[in-house]
């Protein structure tokens, strides 16, 4: 899965409607270029596919004053919205993804209820429990990574990294439970981009 469609679908959502520019400003206001695929090119791309497949709107406004082409500005459809969700949520569980899948996904996860984000957030944890026992079906952790050569340390890796990303996730889970953020329908959520006079 890449994390590119989400961040796009997520930023055009956020603003209702936007241009290229408002999308790049934002995932960069972010840091996305650091830590995912987000580059300009790949912005510009995804929002011209996405048109194309019918997950978004181009609609093309005035020309530029420098004299430049027309710029278009992308409305999500309802299309997009049920993509964006489902990416969303395939994002929040996914145990075996690169970083930055999880990372776009907790940038968007107060647009999912409470009840829900906690809930997939528990299946997370459970989907990393699950991989782990396969791993350790032939690992051993407490004989060490020698067991097996240098090739043990492969699979002491994978559960040193199972252990701490389910309590990374535990963790976040009890925030979320004890009333951090503000979800989908609790009120006016956290304002994550930038303001249009900065641009």
């Amino acid at each position: 899965m890449s994390a590119i469609r989400l961040l796009v679908l997520g930023a055009v959502r956020q603003h209702g409607r936007a241009h290229g520019y408002q999308v790049r400003g934002d995932l960069e206001y972010w840091g996305a270029h650091e830590w995912s695929n987000a580059k300009p090119g790949s912005i510009y791309h995804a929002l011209k596919q996405m048109a194309k497949q019918g997950l978004l709107v181009a609609h093309e406004i005035a020309p530029s004053t420098a004299g430049g082409p027309p710029r278009t500005e992308y409305e999500i459809t309802e299309q997009g919205t049920e993509e964006y969700f489902k990416l969303l949520r395939q994002s929040l569980t996914a145990y075996d993804q690169k970083p930055d899948v999880l990372t776009t996904a907790l940038g968007f996860m107060v647009d999912l209820g409470r009840e829900e984000a906690l809930g997939l957030l528990e299946q997370r944890v459970r989907s990393i429990e699950e991989w782990r026992a396969t791993v350790v079906e032939d690992y051993l952790p407490e004989d060490g990574p020698q067991q097996l050569g240098h090739i043990g340390e492969i699979m002491n890796f994978w559960v040193h990294s199972a252990d701490t990303g389910a309590q990374w996730t535990r963790d976040l889970i009890e925030r979320i439970r004890a009333g951090a953020y503000t979800f989908a329908g609790e009120g006016a959520p956290f304002v994550g981009v930038l303001p249009d006079d900065t641009r």
